[in-house]
């Protein structure tokens, strides 16, 4: 869910970091809530569904036995979700209080602290889309996938997720305990972290051990990344190195225009991507021209972290043949998110574009199958830029990450 968006408004997907995380992963389509407004007028073709409505909501009026808890308001905003959520868009589209976005913006005070996560709800579920680099859930060991159901011990069922990140965010230097299940395993785990400030380097590389090639990470696709990874690549041509590993695995994305300029420093003709919107018409947004653009070969190493804007730069290298994708398949966010503000004060917040690869494939749900398929046991931590220093090339060679040892060999092939 790119976001073209400078603000970092994110009620859906939020990242339990400090203020200074800079990485977006919630897709709005604009600077401000939509100026769309909608007629509160019942449609014609509707006054069927609308009479059903009023029929329901007479009744619950006339005869449920708890008078106190008929609260118009309440009704009225749980109808509202109920429609939002019968679009079977989960994890995506969604209906916000106006208490729901004013606890989410007291996030952005400062004075909360979190433990690293990227979280989106799933058939009411908060999974763990991937987390940050350098947090104190990535040292802890916690994966992309996972389902957190409980925080400190209590269960998190009937929850939202601006209720469930209050909970876990809190002072810097107090514990949070989570509970964590894994689909995969069909195992549950208790992880007790430390809440920390988060502040993420976006962009890091370094020289492969006994090799030539660039190990080039991007943790997120957040504002400034473009300009970052420019000097990066500037830096691995001035070092003469002769291919990239370019590393997006539990990148969650971000910026729509940065994941473009992104995009553009390995792509160089064509799209970057295609955006369908409701009416099904179909636009290209073509690739820019990038100074420090690379002609290196390039290996993409993705999991089911690898969502939003970085999903668009995946798709594009492994359109444009410029590349092959190596790891799991892709997380499967495919829309751009707007915000529409109802009258009261709450919001709507719709899927009102879908992007597709410049092939026109579909991600949304879906996620993007990579060229070479290597699983990495969950036991096994993705290998960062920053802990190869003191490996030898035999150490690398036998490493446990797979992913990025089959991307070096491929690099070595050929990219065969």
């Amino acid at each position: 869910m790119p976001d073209r968006r400078p603000r970092k408004w994110r009620p859906l997907v939020f990242a339990l970091a400090a203020v200074a995380m800079s990485a977006v992963v919630l897709v709005l389509a604009h600077n401000c809530y939509s100026t769309f407004t909608a007629s509160n007028e019942i449609p014609p073709e509707a006054t069927p569904q609308f009479a059903l409505m009023a029929e329901a909501w007479n009744t619950i009026r006339s005869v449920y036995v708890d008078r106190k808890a008929l609260n118009p308001e309440t009704m009225a905003h749980g109808a509202i979700s109920g429609m939002v959520d019968a679009l079977g868009d989960s994890g995506h589209s969604t209906f916000l209080t106006k208490e729901m976005i004013e606890e989410e913006k007291e996030f952005t005070t400062g004075q909360y602290k979190g433990v690293g996560l990227e979280l989106r709800m799933e058939k009411g579920h908060a999974v763990i889309v991937a987390p940050l680099d350098g947090s104190p859930a990535q040292r802890a060991g916690i994966r992309s996938g996972g389902v957190i159901t409980k925080v400190d011990g209590k269960s998190l069922i009937g929850l939202n997720v601006v209720q469930i990140v209050k909970m876990i965010l809190g002072p810097e230097g107090t514990r949070v305990r989570l509970t964590v299940f894994d689909p995969k395993s069909n195992s549950t785990q208790e992880f007790t972290l430390t809440r920390a400030a988060i502040r993420i380097n976006n962009v890091r590389w370094h020289q492969l051990p006994g090799t030539s090639l660039a190990h080039l990470r991007i943790a997120a696709v957040s504002n400034g990344v473009t300009k970052a990874l420019g000097e990066a690549l500037e830096q691995i041509r001035q070092q003469q190195m002769t291919g990239i590993v370019l590393d997006l695995r539990d990148d969650p994305g971000g910026v729509l225009d940065e994941a473009i300029g992104c995009t553009s420093l390995f792509v160089t003709q064509g799209d970057a991507l295609l955006v369908k919107d409701a009416a099904g018409q179909v636009r290209r947004v073509p690739v820019r021209r990038a100074p420090h653009a690379t002609r290196l070969p390039v290996v993409v190493l993705v999991n089911e972290g690898t969502g939003s804007a970085a999903e668009i730069m995946a798709g594009a290298i492994q359109d444009a043949g410029r590349g092959k994708l190596v790891g799991e398949k892709t997380f499967g966010t495919g829309t751009v998110l707007q915000p529409f503000e109802l009258s009261d004060g709450s919001a709507l917040l719709l899927a009102v574009e879908e992007w597709l690869t410049p092939k026109g494939h579909s991600i949304w749900h879906k996620g993007i199958a990579p060229d070479v398929e290597v699983v990495l046991p969950e036991t096994v931590p993705p290998l960062l830029p920053d802990e190869e220093g003191d490996l030898t090339a035999a150490q690398l060679k036998a490493s446990k990450d797979t992913q990025l040892v089959t991307g070096i060999r491929l690099l070595a092939g050929g990219n065969r």
